[in-house]
């Protein structure tokens, strides 16, 4: 029986190119994302054709902790989390209100909560899985004009060491992987001037690509289940 694999913010970008690696690795895949049904659809459909694996795909804001119980009643057991889901905010602190606040923390960290609570209780059950959470170099060490996410981001990485002290004796791994700048949508905002000067700062000499991430998260999938409780940093040698 194929082991199963759940990808939140999984219709493009990073979460997309994970969902397809792990297509290859042979998992059968959950797909979650809030809006783009019809990339999620695009996934689905060459994720059946080219590796033959069930993959079913759900649209879902997941800092609504009604709609991801909902899911998870459909899903059931997993045996792979990815948190990948994220939105940012580039802004003044000052001008930003209460409800966007509220977004990015909600999406960003609340749903860490709302997606392990589901999946633990049969992960204890078979003493077995793994947890990844996506992160950022700015959980660590703040970005200006970025406080929400940043701030989101350092909740990601203690939650993610705080959770794994929990679930080790279990026999169940929860790591981060903190990115530095990934060439996806998520950087729309920033125009290709700004983004060849935030290329000059990374000692790579270029952005990140998904494929990439993917590929980071495959390794941790891979890796002794000794490896738990960490936040791997990948940005090119950027912080």
């Amino acid at each position: 029986m194929r082991k199963k694999a759940l990808v939140t913010g999984a219709s493009r970008g990073i979460g997309a190119a994970i969902a397809k690696m792990l297509a290859g690795e042979g998992y059968d895949l959950y797909l979650i994302g809030r809006r783009s049904e019809e990339k999620l659809k695009e996934i689905k459909a060459w994720a059946e054709a080219t590796y033959h694996v069930a993959c079913e795909i759900f649209l879902c804001d997941v800092s609504d902790p009604a709609a991801v119980e909902e899911v998870f009643a459909q899903v059931g057991d997993v045996d792979v989390l990815i948190n990948n889901a994220a939105v940012s905010h580039v802004g003044l602190l000052a001008d930003m209100s209460v409800a966007e606040w509220n977004q990015v923390i909600g999406t960003n960290l609340n749903s860490l909560f709302y997606t392990c609570k589901a999946v633990i209780p049969g992960m204890v059950s078979r003493k077995e899985g793994k947890i990844i959470n996506v992160s950022s170099v700015w959980g660590s060490v703040g970005a200006s004009m970025e406080v929400a996410y940043s701030a989101a981001k350092g909740g990601v990485d203690s939650f993610t060491k705080a959770l794994a002290k929990e679930l080790a004796p279990s026999n169940i791994q929860v790591n981060a992987v903190a990115f530095g700048m990934i060439d996806t949508d998520m950087n729309a905002c920033f125009s290709e001037e700004e983004k060849l000067a935030i290329a000059e700062e990374i000692p790579a000499d270029r952005l990140g690509t998904p494929q990439e991430a993917a590929k980071m998260v495959q390794q941790i999938l891979q890796a002794p289940a000794y490896l738990t409780g960490q936040v791997i940093t990948m940005d090119g040698g950027w912080i």
